[in-house]
């Protein structure tokens, strides 16, 4: 019985979390039978298994909830936000009682008699106006990691029902009298409804390929596989030093088994975002009831997967940041329509996978940060003077929301105000190796973007020396390697007391890890080099000066000693192949250490703040050079290579006549780069991944030669699909290559799911002269790969990822000839993006076309509608050229 009971508690508690969602579901949409039919399939279940287990008071709340739930779907009782609201009180009870017997064993003393009588009342039809209290599940008390959001803190004390109880006390007296008992039970909707029986099947079916495994299990496993690559880097250490043995091939062979194995166990710790945001609805449901708003809560990438571990870590955080963009981001449906906007506010979370992390934006659409207040409690909380506050960017002053105690809030309520906020969550995700960013325009309002690894467990490092020890700097946070000389161009320099280089015309801060930490050698010897390590946290960049680079190293991190902890620059520790143990430096406590962070906008990142990130094709672009078939070198802007990998031929396969590698858990498709490149009698080839969020290809070249920067002036076009033309590259000629060709012979629906934006290649199109246009699209990838492809047509462009940002360029008297943007956008989409600019501003006569995977006739029929004057298939490349010449010519005839 007591292996009976635990599964019935995992199963009931996976079905009350869908309980939660299916009801703030059928709120907006009460007329979904099919939806209803599930909702009382689920309680009805949970009644059923109750009285087989002899619990009587879970299968009393049960019954008499079912009993309603049976009205609604007979179509007795119509579906009301006080119903629901009953519903939900009747959920949370069951939720309560639950509990109770999985920490004690049994069921609490009470008996819920309010809330049956109210149950019994509805399901008698007696005329019940007056809506329950709206109520939100039992939270747990706060850990010391609890956090809050942007301008205020949260109270965690849960918002109960009127018979929630701790420990058995007195049954709650209610106003209304327990009505006569109820008439007996509907039948069941399994049972009469043919089509929910084939769907029972189905899951049936796919129950049967699932196995669900403790999570103790899991975990054991995972530290048994950490100690076998641990074991595994120390036979290869010894490889490495000896010439060729007996042992060479089956070690190879164990390195590759022991990947394997890894990745499958990683995998099964992977979890789907989606499983921390599924309380997200119902809360945001009940803060809509409290605080008399209207909230549009909307999920995108719910199946984004990532370590449970981290999950867990980020799922407060998350929640909360959540509660507060209800409660003070999102104003009052009055409020929203007098600023113009939507009674409706909208709360938008996106998550997806950025080269080895997780991205989840938190974007509303509310009032936004006040300038003027944070500035006020700046200077009043003596963290800045007047003057200096009047010397800041609108980014630095906004960043002061992640200082410790730093609230705005007027007064405390019973979600926010405590001024224990954003410090917290900054702090927390830091600890895991992520980074948050804020975007607030006042009025507007405010994204958080949240940068995290995908896993912590097993992590590729790049292994450096300093002052004769070895460290380990995570590979995410390593952008590049700058070799620096005391001559020549990568040269240091001392500003204002600060160690900077000039990398690519900007002054990147620096700090020597030694001085750092105190481990400097004296010597009279003054090192000729030294070897830079270029990191990034959010958008701030600075350099680690070290003595020696060594070699890429998948890694297990080891938590630090308590004799540690306190030594912010260090994350963990690890065990090198030859045994010796280092630390894992942390690139966000380095730059906290040492005063980079809190100076690096005002010394070096003033520029970060700018919304408009242009791309004028008068300006260079960072290329990688490689070679492939033939002897002319070949170009692909940087920005668009995810890695460079060396891929081992024998681990191609084949799927017909596409090559496949397996690629960090994934099948990655391979193509050469054209049938000049030497694919067999090769041991491994150089390939560039390209990747965007979960999809990846791979080009097979036959070298990779240089990383420069330079203008693209494309003298000469080409026939060759594959390539845009030829231009003068390092004084060579040499011929740019067109991504999307590759990338759409491949995988025809690329472009499709993906909601961004192809062309293959830019032919001459007849431009008689620059035209400037602003591209709108929030997928960074395929800003980057347009931006040198229009460059190349001749067109001059400005790229942004957000329709908000182009307002505000609109707003500054910024003009353009034409605007191309994306339609499936977060925070505002295309169509009312349309809309904002053909209402009002200087852009109402600019012209707009409409870039999207979305062609449907009713699509375009809307497009046409606010404004867009052509609406493209992102797919259709010749379509796409032809409009924006004829759109162009159009518009200089009517002139």
């Amino acid at each position: 019985m007591d292996e009976l009971v635990t599964e019935f508690l995992t199963e009931t508690n996976e079905s009350l979390d869908e309980l939660d969602n299916d009801l703030v579901n059928l709120e907006q949409n009460p007329n979904d039978t099919e939806l209803l039919s599930k909702i009382f399939r689920l309680m009805h279940t949970i009644k059923g298994t109750c009285g087989f287990l002899d619990l009587p008071r879970l299968a009393k709340v049960a019954h008499h909830a079912e009993n309603v739930l049976g009205r609604f779907r007979d179509g007795d009782l119509k579906v009301t936000p006080a119903y629901v609201s009953l519903i939900f009180e009747s959920i949370d009870a069951i939720k309560t009682i639950v509990h109770h017997i999985g920490m004690k064993g049994s069921e609490p003393d009470n008996d819920y008699p309010g809330l049956i009588a109210r149950l019994d009342a509805v399901y008698e039809g007696q005329d019940t106006t007056e809506a329950p209290a709206p109520v939100s599940e039992p939270e747990p008390a706060p850990a010391a990691s609890a956090t809050a959001s942007f301008d205020d803190d949260i109270d965690f004390t849960p918002v109960r029902g009127p018979d929630y109880v701790e420990k058995a006390p007195a049954p709650v007296a209610e106003a209304k009298p327990p009505a006569p008992a109820p008439a007996p039970v509907p039948a069941p909707v399994a049972t009469a409804t043919a089509d929910h029986g084939e769907t029972d099947a189905k899951a049936a079916a796919a129950a049967a390929q699932t196995l669900r495994v403790n999570v103790d299990v899991l975990e054991n496993l995972m530290t048994m596989v950490s100690e076998l690559v641990l074991t595994r880097n120390q036979l290869l250490q010894i490889l490495r030093n000896q010439s060729e043995t007996d042992f060479t091939a089956p070690l190879q062979r164990l390195n590759h088994v022991v990947s394997d194995l890894q990745e499958g166990v990683m995998q099964t710790r992977m979890q789907p975002i989606g499983n921390a945001w599924s309380k997200l609805p119902r809360i945001i449901r009940d803060l809509s009831m409290e605080l008399g708003k209207k909230i549009d809560l909307e999920m995108i990438g719910q199946e984004t997967e990532l370590d449970r571990q981290v999950l867990e870590l980020i799922k407060d955080p998350l929640t909360h940041m959540v509660r507060n963009s209800a409660d003070h981001g999102v104003e009052m449906p009055a409020a929203r329509a007098a600023a113009g906007k939507n009674e409706t506010g909208k709360i938008i979370l996106h998550a997806y996978h950025e080269g080895g992390h997780i991205i989840i934006k938190i974007a509303d659409d509310g009032k936004g940060l006040s300038t003027q207040r944070i500035k006020e409690k700046i200077v009043a909380n003596g963290l800045a003077t007047e003057a200096e506050v009047a010397t800041m960017s609108l980014q630095q002053i906004q960043q002061f929301i992640f200082k410790a105690g730093f609230s705005t809030a007027e007064k405390v309520t019973s979600v926010s105000g405590r001024g224990v906020g954003m410090d917290v969550v900054r702090t927390n995700i830091e600890k895991i190796g992520g980074s948050i960013e804020l975007k607030s325009e006042e009025g507007k309002g405010s994204t958080f973007t949240i940068k995290i690894p995908l896993t912590l467990a097993i992590v590729s490092a790049l292994i450096v020396e300093s002052a004769g020890e070895r460290f380990a700097i995570p590979q995410l946070a390593v952008r590049e390697l700058v070799m620096a000389s005391h001559v020549g161009e990568n040269r240091i320099e001392v500003i204002k007391g600060t160690p900077v280089l000039r990398l690519r015309n900007h002054l990147l801060p620096l700090v020597a890890l030694d001085e750092l930490l105190r481990i400097k050698i004296h010597s009279d010897i003054k090192r000729e080099n030294h070897y830079i390590v270029v990191t990034q946290i959010g958008n701030y960049s600075f350099g680690i000066i070290v003595d020696r680079v060594f070699d890429t190293e998948e890694i297990v991190v080891k938590p630090v000693c308590k004799m540690l902890r306190g030594v912010e620059i260090f994350s963990g520790n690890t065990i090198l192949g030859d045994g010796t143990v280092i630390m894992i430096l942390d690139p966000n406590g380095i730059a906290r250490a040492s005063g980079e962070i809190e100076s690096g906008d005002t010394k070096m990142n003033a520029h970060a703040g700018d919304l408009a990130q242009s791309s004028h094709s008068a300006q260079k672009t960072a290329l990688l050079l490689f070679a492939a078939g033939d002897a002319a070198p070949k170009a692909v802007p940087l920005s668009l290579v995810a890695r460079l990998e060396n891929i081992k031929m024998d681990d191609i396969e084949y799927s017909g006549n596409q090559m496949l590698v397996q690629y960090r858990g994934h099948l990655m498709p391979l193509s050469p780069f054209n049938a000049m490149v030497q694919i067999e009698n090769q041991t491994e080839k150089p390939v560039l991944v390209f990747s965007d969020r979960d999809i990846s290809l791979g080009l097979i070249v036959d070298k990779i030669i240089d990383i420069t920067e330079e203008h693209i002036d494309v003298q000469v076009g080409s026939s060759n699909p594959a390539l845009m033309g030829s231009a003068i590259i390092n004084g060579e000629a040499t011929d740019i290559i067109d991504v999307a060709h590759f990338l759409q012979t491949v995988n025809r629906d690329w472009f499709k799911n993906h909601g961004d934006d192809p062309f293959d290649t830019a032919n001459n199109i007849g431009i008689s002269r620059k035209k400037r246009i602003l591209l709108v699209d929030d997928s960074p990838f395929f800003r980057n790969m347009l931006t040198p492809l229009l460059s190349v047509a001749g067109y001059e462009v400005t790229t942004l990822e957000s329709p908000i940002d182009a307002l505000k360029l609109c707003d500054n008297g910024m003009q353009f000839d034409l605007i191309v943007s994306d339609i499936e956008m977060p925070v505002m989409n295309g169509f009312e993006f349309a809309q904002k600019i053909k209402s009002h501003g200087q852009w109402q006569d600019t012209p707009i076309v409409a870039l999207t995977s979305h062609a449907t006739p009713q699509d375009i029929d809307r497009g046409h509608q606010v404004g867009f004057e052509k609406y493209i298939a992102k797919f259709d490349r010749d379509t796409l050229l032809n409009a924006l010449s004829q759109t162009l010519a159009s518009r200089d005839h009517a002139a």
